[in-house]
């Protein structure tokens, strides 16, 4: 069964692995998202300044040479459009993913930084040469803008290695496309927009240098979380083990204290009473009262026995009153002068813990009744801001606290670990012939 459990919490954590190592979570939604926008913005660029020279006089245009700058706004926000427009029809059907595979997210972004790379150059075409300066240096600009969407990208879904790649592609693609446009050069712009492009790659470095370190923190943080996650369920599991494994020896015992000595004694009786059942009939009387005596004795054991295993007066009766009456049952069913110190009721337990705390004390009180041979017990229990206290203690012979054979026969050791499991502790106190103490603290509401 662990090892199942950790078989699959090991599959698990692989495919987290794997997708840590190829596609982040969130990145196509936000690339979509950004290119939702970008398109909505430059739809409505399109459509407004469309919209301009059907307002606006003919001779004021004229006089203010608006004509060729307002075809090179209409063109690049037409050309942003329509770049953003197939992108996100591309990035909006699943299948495409599926098939594509790795090349799907690189398609995406060569897409995405081409529209911008090449829009400057296709304003220009369809302006002329009547295209002020000021336009295409502000057509640089936004270059720059639109190119920050597949670098975030690229910095969030790959390495810094990525980063430098997509940084020098798209700046030598730019300066193929500047130098190999003589008109362009010989309008004395080159130095300006070679600064621009300075700037853009150095830009583009450092916002990319950050989004690599901070994704590289959140992806350790989670395989960390991953790791701890399968260390913790490995760990649950071992734990269910072993408190499974405990509940099957504390009910062989039970078992062998109850069932199986009554059964030990009847066999007993029945063998002797075979023996006399011809020689003397009132001897087999007596015999057979007391095989139904031991018979009864025994399933009454049993019926306690089972009763306890299943700890329903938690259910029904709450911590302090479960514990109240298990106290007054065990001492009245050993003849002890019991000291009760439970309040009438807990506030703020969970089934977990009460569940514990009553196992703990119902170990302590079978172990009074069956090895201390004391005439006194005394069973406390207390709450204080969210703290409980219980303390068990006898009269009786004690024991040698160091003597480890006794701890286990006992079951000192397992009141021990289902103590520490509710994230409280356990002291025991005992000497020969001195009594012995059993103090639970559990501090959880501190």
């Amino acid at each position: 069964m662990t090892t199942g459990i950790w078989n699959k919490k090991r599959i698990c954590y692989d495919q987290d692995m794997k997708a840590v190592r190829g596609l982040e979570p969130g990145v196509l939604s936000t690339f979509r998202l950004f290119i939702g926008v970008q398109l909505a913005i430059s739809s409505l660029g399109a459509i407004a300044n469309w919209l301009i020279p059907l307002h606006t006089p003919t001779e004021i245009i004229r006089h203010l040479s608006a004509i060729a700058s307002t075809t090179a706004i209409f063109t690049q926000f037409t050309i942003i459009a329509v770049e953003s427009g197939v992108l996100f029809i591309y990035l909006s059907f699943p299948g495409l993913q599926r098939m594509l595979k790795s090349f799907y997210l690189p398609i995406g972004i060569a897409w995405a930084a081409a529209g911008p790379i090449f829009s400057p150059y296709i304003e220009r075409h369809f302006a002329g040469n009547n295209m002020p300066e000021f336009f295409l240096q502000t057509a640089f600009w936004q270059q720059i803008i639109l190119l920050f969407i597949p670098l975030i990208v690229v910095s969030w879904g790959y390495s810094i290695q990525k980063v430098v790649v997509f940084c020098g592609l798209t700046t030598a693609l730019n300066l193929v496309l500047l130098f190999s446009n003589t008109v362009l050069l010989e309008t004395g712009l080159l130095r300006s927009l070679l600064g621009i492009l300075f700037i853009q790659i150095v830009a583009f470095l450092l916002v990319g240098h950050m989004i690599v370190r901070l994704v590289s923190v959140q992806r350790l943080q989670r395989q960390r979380l991953t790791e701890a996650n399968v260390q913790l369920a490995q760990h649950a599991s071992t734990l269910e083990q072993l408190t499974i494994s405990r509940e099957r020896n504390r009910l062989a015992r039970e078992l062998h204290d109850t069932l199986a000595h009554s059964l030990s004694g009847v066999a007993v009786q029945l063998e002797a009473i075979d023996t006399l059942l011809d020689t003397n009939s009132g001897e087999v009387k007596n015999l057979l009262g007391q095989s139904l005596a031991t018979t009864r004795s025994g399933l009454t054991e049993t019926r306690r026995a089972l009763q306890a295993l299943r700890a329903s007066p938690l259910e029904d009766l709450g911590l302090a009153l479960a514990v109240r009456n298990l106290a007054e049952s065990v001492a009245s069913r050993n003849g002890l002068k019991l000291r009760l110190e439970v309040p009438e009721r807990l506030e703020n337990l969970s089934p977990d813990l009460e569940q514990g705390i009553y196992r703990v004390v119902q170990e302590a009180l079978e172990n009074v009744a069956k090895h201390a041979s004391a005439r006194d017990v005394r069973v406390q229990l207390s709450q204080n801001n969210g703290c409980l206290d219980v303390t068990i203690s006898d009269n009786g012979r004690g024991f040698d606290p160091k003597n480890i054979d006794l701890l286990n026969q006992f079951g000192i050791q397992g009141m021990r670990e289902r103590t520490e499991m509710l994230g409280g502790s356990l002291e025991v106190e005992s000497r020969p012939e001195g009594g012995t103490t059993i103090q639970l603290a559990w501090r959880g509401g501190v």
